[in-house]
């Protein structure tokens, strides 16, 4: 049970940015994570909380900011034919 939450606070929420929400259509979602997290971590996070198969990860670190925390920021890119419809914002952006 320790090691399921300890996975889960593994992702920090998505980053949602105009590149990352372009990046959706391909089926690459960018989260940001905690700065720890290693890629398989991250990928279990995944699998555990939107139940799909992750493809790839990527992880770039984020420089630490004077009023921000540090995080890293993981590209996860799913098996193709798999989406996460809850993070799908995609609708507007041409």
């Amino acid at each position: 049970m320790k090691y399921k939450e300890k996975i889960l606070k593994v992702l920090l929420g998505p980053h949602m940015s105009e590149k990352a929400l372009l990046n959706i259509s391909k089926g690459q979602y960018v989260f940001k994570v905690s700065k720890k997290a290693i890629k398989k971590e991250i990928k279990k996070a995944v699998n555990l909380l939107f139940e799909k198969k992750v493809d790839t990860v990527r992880i770039v670190n984020i420089p630490k900011k004077k009023k921000k925390g540090r995080y890293k920021k993981a590209y996860v890119k799913l098996v193709k034919g798999e989406s996460i419809e809850e993070i799908n914002l995609n609708e507007g952006v041409n």
